[in-house]
């Protein structure tokens, strides 16, 4: 029996000569025949010491490329300053793309790559820099140039980096997507319509042309409802869709005929907001569309294949209009529901996958075997050593900048005057008098949620009602601060969590401040003169927190936020699940690295730990609630998820 080829030695043997080809109603890859079969994982959502693991299971499981986009905020996280794997960033371990497309490469497939510069992705703002919103006026995702005198920047600085490894050069690289489901910017729900912008796009194709992007340039929208307005006629246009894929491509042919068809997303899966049941899809329906879009026949990509995690506070939310109150955060699990599951084991989907493209895929070349997946397995409790108090946290704020009003997140002159990106934000308002039923109300909405103190004691008890005060649904919220007696010369604090910036909509839904900044009254009487201090839990403050106090019943903190420290000391590592079940909202925190975040409303109540994240020996996990820490950290062989819709601590 004669050896398979792999799929390069197929598609390259004798020389290059041209790249992935649309130009006839079949895709050709250097002039041969081909058909795409892909599957998308993000590599900043897996650590790096997996890349190879999930690379081969898609690999072996038939498909013949990977598709991931590029989170410019990473990269980019203050103007001029990058970060591709060395950067010093919290999350550099993760972002260099150089070494995953190496590694993609090796493993034998093709790649699609979504650079953006928005990209979606159920991610914090799209992958967009927050600093981006510092810009007085700036309308982002369009040709203004306040906006793309960075997007040349940080493209000029990407594609050089990325253009070696096109596939006509010997690399990966087979198609590149210009910006990211840009008909979705239209008209939505009402709205004023905001016109996707022509002129914006020809830009971005441009750019890529002079950075010597020379691979098929594409778009991708859902053609049903979007037509051809989010794209060019200059580009190639796919579809994104997880229903009727007949009725989409049918579309597409009729938007650009003689052209292949390719789906560059069918969602294999679904995502979870905060306080949602998890999503579980039925498999066989999933494999029934599968087949119907090989059967068309059509390309096709898997969205997502692997979905990883949105690690720290890197999840992103959905609006349903501009209004705050519509607001809805994702959870910290990327799953996905998707055929590899989040700590890469492999799952029901994977299987009728591999099934489909061996029965469709008429091309047979050498497949790897199937990895053996690691289980994840669940250590022994911990009881908590020692814990920071509320009071002890704050003391250590890295930054305190005072001002008479109060200030979003990302107009703070902190971090060479880019502001804060992430964590909590503290507004503190000293030396006041607070009388007998004296009522404070927040004018507006909070972004997100909001936690009160008075001279550091917890004012707020609302850990799950939404509609209730200290959450994004209430308008012009209000709360007694003192139902008992006068309070003289008082501290008060507004302890306020970014639950993640919007990803998704129309253009004026990037318009998108965190914190408070639209006023604050009490007793009617708008505050003035605040002190802002930004927890942003960064890895070299989380490592150099000082003050540890030794924890027992009668000095840890019942009610209030605090830092409670764990000690795992491991003979080996291994994958685990940190179980969050009992514990109200915050974050963990391992050996430094912000894990993600925990919160009782569900559905996910655990948080996926890889063994890369520890170390053989001494490892401090650190759990930040936000409204009573407890003493005891257990762990799980599987994720947990259920919704505990319990107000009590």
């Amino acid at each position: 029996m004669a050896t398979l080829p792999t799929l390069y030695e197929y598609y390259t043997g004798g020389g290059i000569t041209q790249g992935l080809s649309a130009n006839q109603p079949y895709f050709t890859l250097n002039n041969r025949n081909f058909t795409l079969y892909g599957g998308s994982t993000h590599y900043w959502r897996v650590p790096s010491e997996y890349w190879r693991d999930r690379l081969r299971k898609m690999r072996a499981a038939g498909l013949n490329t990977v598709e991931t986009y590029v989170p410019w905020n990473l990269h980019e996280p203050e103007p001029g300053k990058y970060d591709f794997g060395a950067g010093g960033t919290d999350m550099q371990d993760f972002l260099d793309i150089e070494k995953f497309l190496k590694i993609a490469q090796e493993e034998d497939l093709f790649v699609i790559l979504r650079p953006g510069p928005y990209i979606c992705s159920e991610y914090e703002f799209g992958g967009l820099p927050s600093w981006l919103l510092r810009e007085k006026g700036i309308r982002i995702r369009t040709s203004d140039e306040k906006f793309m005198m960075h997007v040349r920047r940080y493209f000029t600085t990407l594609l050089t980096l990325l253009s070696v490894f096109q596939f006509t050069k010997g690399g990966p690289i087979i198609a590149v997507q210009v910006e990211n489901e840009y008909g979705n910017t239209e008209n939505r729900n009402g709205n004023p319509p905001s016109i996707p912008d022509s002129v914006y796009l020809e830009q971005l194709r441009q750019l890529m042309l002079t950075n010597n992007i020379t691979e098929l340039l594409f778009t991708s929208d859902t053609p049903t409802n979007h037509g051809s307005v989010g794209s060019l006629p200059t580009l190639f246009q796919t579809a994104n869709f997880n229903t009727n894929p007949e009725g989409q491509f049918n579309k597409l042919k009729e938007l650009q005929p003689n052209k292949p068809s390719m789906a560059t997303e069918y969602w294999s899966g679904w995502f979870n907001h905060w306080s949602e049941k998890q999503y579980v899809g039925d498999a066989q329906n999933f494999a029934n569309i599968y087949e119907t879009i090989l059967r068309y026949p059509a390309s096709v990509n898997l969205y997502m294949f692997h979905g990883g995690t949105n690690w720290g506070f890197l999840n992103g939310a959905n609006m349903n209009s501009v209004e705050q109150s519509s607001y809805q955060p994702d959870i910290t699990s990327y799953d996905y529901d998707a055929p590899l599951s989040e700590s890469g084991d492999y799952t029901e989907k994977y299987w009728l996958v591999k099934d489909l493209l061996e029965k469709y895929n008429p091309i047979k070349t050498k497949l790897p075997e199937e990895p053996v997946s690691s289980k994840p397995r669940a250590f022994s409790t911990l009881v908590s050593t020692q814990f920071l108090s509320y009071e002890d946290i704050i003391a250590q704020a890295p930054h305190t900048v005072s001002s008479r009003d109060l200030l979003a997140m990302e107009n703070l002159p902190i971090n060479n005057n880019t502001g804060q990106q992430f964590g909590y934000i503290i507004y503190r308002k000293e030396s006041i008098t607070i009388n007998k039923g004296s009522l404070l109300k927040i004018k507006g909405y909070v972004y997100d949620s909001l936690n009160v103190y008075v001279n550091n004691v917890l004012v707020t008890r609302n850990v799950v009602d939404l509609d209730g005060f200290g959450y994004w649904r209430l308008k012009d919220g209000s709360i007694s601060l003192s139902s008992h007696e006068k309070i003289e010369n008082a501290t008060i604090d507004l302890v306020v969590c970014n639950m993640g910036r919007n990803n998704f909509g129309d253009l004026s839904q990037f318009q998108q401040f965190r914190g408070l900044w639209e006023g604050v009254l009490i007793d009617d009487k708008e505050i003035f003169d605040w002190k802002i201090m930004p927890l942003e839990f960064t890895k070299a403050w989380n490592t150099n927190l000082k003050g540890w106090r030794d924890s027992d019943n009668s000095t840890s903190p019942s009610v209030g936020a605090g830092l409670n420290k764990f000690e795992l000391i491991i003979l080996d590592t291994h994958d685990t699940f940190i179980d969050m079940t009992g514990w109200n909202k915050g974050i963990a925190i391992v050996n430094g690295f912000v894990l993600g975040r925990h919160w009782k409303i569900g559905p996910q109540q655990s948080l996926y730990l890889p063994a890369p994240l520890l170390n053989i020996g001494k490892n401090e996990i650190i759990i930040f609630d936000e409204f009573s820490p407890k003493n005891e950290l257990a762990f799980s062989d599987v994720p947990i998820h259920f919704n505990n819709m319990t107000n009590s601590f």
